[in-house]
């Protein structure tokens, strides 16, 4: 190894401990803001868990008693009727189909929990998008008074087993109405906000009301570096082509000064979609992930403060939607709302090669196969062949190349100066004619095989069909696999050690000294030394530690995909590629005139001119 190789990899060990040092720096100043947030979480957590302890699912509104001293509680609202709502025990009420369970609390008539039926937590416990008493969901409106829905309880005037209806009662004779109806066998809820009679308190020059939407994300997955990549907020603009987002493990902050459509908080695998069908005029957003770790099992805390319009009459009708479900590319489109387009599968290209191929191909296999590693096999196995038209031509021209490592050896021992590289190139060029060979006939066909592996960067952690899936000795293939833990966290390396990606590693490892073995290399040339130290030990290395903590099933594609490689080369290099017949066409071709292409001429003439410009400039050292 080099000095230049040796000072290359320092270099690239010393960015990657800054970086880690950097990230420790950032997450203990996450960790003091996360603790405030916790202990507020934690209080009204409590209180809310106080309040259900002694709730059915239904229960009677209780009366507020007198304080020990024997004083009545010190009026809020000038309204009778609110100040009594403001004192009145919630009740929680149950609204469930096939798919979701949701628990309303009438303090504030909003969602208390959310739990999708189908799917388990990683831990096997239920799975609760939403836990009870961490979500809050209400509205504010000028009344005589600032008044926000989750102050009070409202009444609930009718309930059944997929709707209910509550109502918040004013001494003047209006009221403010909450409606939710869950759709059987599907995720998504309707919401209807109404204010009726209410036109004579809420005054006339009232145009906008708030919105609040806060829900704290829990952790679900195994992985939290994995989960928290994947999980963001997102916004919508109707008429847009894809939403926005931000998070992807980072806190964020955004405002909105135009009108919007739907927000997003989204979870690597399930989503808490809030959708108004009339738009938002505007909002503030937020997002804030809970330290790794965390006792409360926190993931993220999203937050949605929107202003809408309103426009008070005798009766005012506001329609809102939910979703509650999971991040399933199908199940996601049928709503027709670009919900699918939060699932990050890249950008237009690659994004387009995923939903048109990868995706109907993964399912159309799902069809008649139940194992996925199985389907990732025979997935791995039809990309492959469907480009090997192009990654032949590359192997083939890295084979011939290869053939020629006896004629090159001879044209280093004729040009070993460093002063007579142009003439090396120049004699070298010649012989790749010669051989029909052309150095650059392997680089187009990689590079057209790029947007697919990337397509399955995107695509494996992202798909929820392999959440929780087992194969070989991996319990979940959209997680890491570890055969290891260490009990202790490693920097860049994590706590753990994933045997998918070290076998990825060591093959990724093995096919670059099967392609280097044999081609030709000048060892006093410092560049093709580091390139060669890159290619052979540092690309497997960075992508062990990388793969070491995502999705086995993308460790496991990139290692199905090297196997393929090697067998690919190994087999044209075999049967395809004659040595002696490449050195023969050399021979041959000696001392005919050769037909040149354009190119050709003008990379000549750009050398003669370089040529040139060197031995004027030895000459005015000279």
């Amino acid at each position: 190894m080099d000095k230049n190789s040796i000072t290359g990899f320092v270099l690239i060990a010393m960015v990657l401990f800054g970086f880690t040092w950097y990230q420790a720096r950032q997450t203990k100043a996450q960790l003091a803001q996360q603790a405030q947030l916790d202990s507020i979480a934690a209080v009204e957590a409590a209180q809310a868990a106080e309040y259900a302890s002694s709730l059915q699912p239904i229960v009677e509104t209780v009366d507020s008693t007198p304080d020990e001293a024997g004083s009545q509680p010190v009026a809020i609202y000038k309204d009778s009727l609110l100040e009594s709502s403001r004192l009145r025990a919630e009740q929680l009420v149950t609204l469930s189909n096939d798919k979701i369970e949701l628990v309303l609390t009438s303090r504030g008539a909003q969602p208390y929990s959310v739990k999708i039926k189908d799917y388990k937590a990683y831990d096997s416990d239920d799975l609760y998008l939403i836990k009870p008493g961490s979500s809050d969901y209400s509205f504010s409106i000028y009344a005589g008074q600032n008044i926000k829905t989750s102050d009070f309880t409202f009444d609930v005037v009718s309930k059944t087993d997929s709707s209910a209806v509550m109502r918040l009662a004013f001494a003047d004779g209006g009221c403010i109405e909450q409606s939710y109806i869950l759709h059987d066998g599907a995720y998504n809820v309707d919401n209807k906000l109404s204010f009726i009679g209410m036109q004579g308190i809420v005054p006339k020059n009232v145009s906008m009301m708030d919105m609040d939407f806060t829900a704290v994300i829990p952790r679900l997955e195994k992985g939290y570096r994995n989960e928290s990549m994947y999980s963001m907020v997102n916004w919508y603009f109707e008429g847009d082509k894809k939403p926005e987002d931000m998070g992807r493990g980072r806190n964020g902050s955004k405002r909105i000064d135009s009108r919007l459509s739907w927000v997003a908080f989204h979870q690597q695998f399930f989503s808490a979609i809030l959708r108004a069908p009339k738009e938002f005029a505007s909002g503030d957003l937020s997002v804030t992930f809970g330290q790794e770790g965390n006792e409360e099992g926190t993931l993220m805390t999203c937050s949605a403060n929107m202003r809408c319009d309103i426009k008070m009459e005798d009766k005012v009708e506001i329609p809102f939607e939910f979703y509650f479900g999971p991040n399933h590319y199908q199940t996601l489109k049928a709503y027709d709302h670009k919900y699918e387009k939060t699932i990050p599968l890249g950008g237009w290209l690659v994004g387009w090669f995923t939903r048109f191929v990868i995706i109907p191909l993964f399912n159309f296999l799902h069809k008649f196969i139940g194992n996925f590693g199985i389907i990732i096999l025979l997935m791995t196995l039809v990309i492959k062949i469907a480009v090997m038209p192009f990654t032949n031509k590359s192997f083939l021209s890295s084979a011939k190349m290869a053939a020629l490592k006896p004629e090159m050896e001879k044209i280093n021992a004729k040009y070993p100066k460093q002063e007579d590289a142009m003439k090396k190139q120049q004699a070298t060029m010649e012989l790749y004619r010669k051989a029909g060979v052309s150095p650059m006939g392997g680089c187009l066909p990689t590079l057209l095989t790029f947007p697919i592996l990337w397509a399955m960067f995107r695509f494996f952690p992202a798909s929820i069909e392999l959440r929780q899936q087992p194969f070989l000795w991996c319990n979940d293939l959209s997680s890491y696999d570890s055969i290891i833990n260490y009990g202790a966290k490693i920097p860049i390396l994590g706590d753990h050690l994933s045997l998918f990606a070290l076998l990825m590693a060591v093959t990724m490892w093995g096919y670059s000294k099967m392609t280097m073995q044999n081609q030709p290399m000048n060892a006093d040339d410092p560049n093709a030394v580091s390139m060669r130290f890159m290619s052979l030990w540092m690309m497997p290395i960075m992508m062990f530690f990388i793969c070491n903590n995502i999705s086995a099933a993308l460790s496991y594609y990139y290692l199905l995909s090297q196997l393929f490689s090697i067998a690919q080369n190994f087999i044209l290099r075999k049967f395809f590629v004659n040595q002696d017949e490449i050195l023969a066409k050399v021979k041959a071709a000696d001392g005919k005139p050769a037909k040149k292409s354009k190119w050709q001429l003008r990379l000549e003439e750009a050398q003669r001119m370089q040529q040139q410009q060197m031995r004027e400039q030895q000459n005015r050292r000279k």
